[in-house]
């Protein structure tokens, strides 16, 4: 068994130990704990009360973790949204548009401080059909709560708004309409059917000067949304402005998660899972229109098992072969992307938009749970392999001895000439604890082309990444923090073909000596 996978069962197995109380030390003698439970006594065959009672808690806990894990997605979403409306405001005329660029004051997962965001959650179930009404050149994406591209009438497009979308670009009205729609549906929309009644709307603005945002913030605030049928009496839209606002839009990794999950299944019923899901969470005390009531005793297992199973989920989330996949993108080099083996026919490789394989028809679940602890949001428009649509994403998690990046280094990335990227280039800094921007002191963790960095006399370029900007390099240098872990996503967007067919490549993350 190789290191990384070991790591990973070694976490899984884990969780019995703590449910237990086992210390660090037994943790690491893996087979304490579970020798524990095993041996436990039984009297006359049966178990004694203490011996019941063990159990039963192992049991609340081993299936509340595993429900979190299964429902990463959800958790990943319902965060953004707790996070964003009780800071920002709730409803379906509400979009917070971050009109200063997104800052490390802002916690969600892997964000990119490069375009504007504007992030919004609406409920069909409560508010019914709702239209979205978008400007020409909108670039969006329309997705369920396990954000699920949302499927588009005709078959040809799922989730995207905008040039990867069914209207090209020209923007127009798109339909949002809830599970098991059956009225009917007018003319002139392009029609998106969920399969959740809550739906997460993520938009971009793209601007061409830093220096100048203005145009991409009111191009955004073009954007109306409001129920079918009732434009007329909507509520006025708002876009409060989310820059330099301390939120905490992450994955919610303590027990209110279950609350949460609670909610949702409120609001949802069978639209959110199978029989078989539902009934997990109904052995946890989930069920639609019923109380969900855990005891002090109960919550304090609901909480732990939630914060380990987010522990577990950044296990998997820094491997780089999950599921039997590998996810290097190159076999010379440490850069990783969750669709390294997409094909221009097959984007997402062997899974399909709701992370089943295809040719086993089963649910992949360790790469879904990789993808949601680390990123959110996925579409075929991000994932497209043709030349200048889309984008390319690269991960580094490790140097170029497959050793993890630490805070403390000095380490230099080279990007060859013609990075082959039409719109532009970014490399951005992300926290190894949660996978939210870097807090390095500077305004962005991030640094691209728009900035302008020096080229070397062969037309690469070096980014510095350190503590303190090497001698005359302030212009090339992304700030790190000793004692703080961190990884790098290079973003190519509008990748070119040298980008598409790996003939362009950059260099590994090296330690600087």
């Amino acid at each position: 068994m190789d290191t990384k996978r070991t790591r990973t069962f070694m976490a899984a197995a884990l969780l019995g130990v703590f449910a237990t109380g086992g210390t660090a030390t037994q943790a690491l003698a893996q087979e304490t704990g579970f020798d524990k439970l095993a041996n436990l006594p039984f009297a006359e065959g049966r178990p004694t009360k203490e011996t019941a009672q063990t159990l039963c808690d192992e049991l609340l806990f081993q299936r509340a973790t595993q429900t979190y894990l299964w429902a990463l997605p959800l958790i990943n979403t319902l965060g953004m949204q707790v996070g964003s409306e009780k800071t920002f405001g709730a409803g379906y005329n509400v979009l917070p548009i971050w009109k200063k660029r997104l800052d490390a004051k802002t916690l969600v997962t892997t964000p990119n401080s490069d375009v504007l965001y504007a992030m919004s959650y609406v409920d069909l179930g409560k508010d019914g059909p709702l239209v979205m009404e978008a400007p020409p050149g909108l670039q969006g994406i329309l997705l369920d709560y396990w954000q699920r591209p949302i499927p588009v009438d005709g078959g040809e497009f799922a989730g995207d708004v905008g040039l990867a979308g069914p209207d090209a670009g020209k923007g127009g009205k798109f339909l949002l309409l809830p599970p098991d729609y059956k009225g009917a549906v007018p003319e002139g929309h392009f029609v998106y059917r969920s399969g959740t009644n809550n739906v997460f709307i993520f938009l971009r603005g793209f601007y061409e000067d830093p220096n100048n945002l203005m145009p991409a913030v009111v191009h955004l605030e073009r954007t109306k949304i409001y129920p079918l049928n009732g434009e007329a009496a909507a509520k006025p839209m708002k876009f409060p402005d989310a820059s330099g606002v301390p939120v905490n839009m992450l994955p919610i990794s303590d027990g209110s998660a279950f609350d949460q999950l609670k909610r949702l299944v409120d609001s949802e019923g069978d639209s959110l899972a199978g029989p078989d899901w539902l009934g997990m969470l109904a052995a946890i005390g989930i069920v639609k229109g019923q109380p969900f009531t855990p005891d002090a005793h109960a919550r304090e297992i609901l909480d732990r098992a939630a914060k380990i199973a987010y522990k577990t989920s950044r296990v998997i989330g820094f491997e780089d072969v999950v599921g039997g996949r590998s996810y290097r993108i190159y076999p010379d080099r440490h850069w990783i992307n969750p669709f390294a083996d997409g094909t221009p026919s097959k984007p997402f490789g062997p899974l399909n938009l709701s992370w089943i394989n295809t040719a086993g028809e089963y649910l992949a679940l360790d790469a879904r749970i990789n993808f949601f602890t680390n990123y959110y949001s996925v579409s075929p428009g991000m994932a497209s392999i043709t030349a200048g649509k889309g984008a390319n994403y690269l991960m580094a998690f490790t140097d170029g001895e497959d050793a993890p990046l630490s805070g403390g280094g000095n380490y230099r990335l080279r990007l060859p000439a013609n990075i082959p990227a039409a719109i532009f280039w970014s490399v951005t800094l992300y926290d190894a604890a949660n996978s939210s921007g870097l807090a390095n002191g500077q305004p962005f963790p991030s640094l691209g082309s728009r900035d302008k960095p020096g080229q070397n006399a062969d037309g690469s370029t070096d980014v510095y990444l350190s503590p303190q900007a090497p001698a005359g390099k302030q212009g090339n240098w992304l700030a790190t923090v000793p004692g703080r872990g961190y990884f790098a996503i290079l973003r190519l967007y509008g990748p070119t073909e040298a980008a598409l067919n790996k003939s362009w490549k950059p260099g590994d993350i090296e330690m600087m000596k």
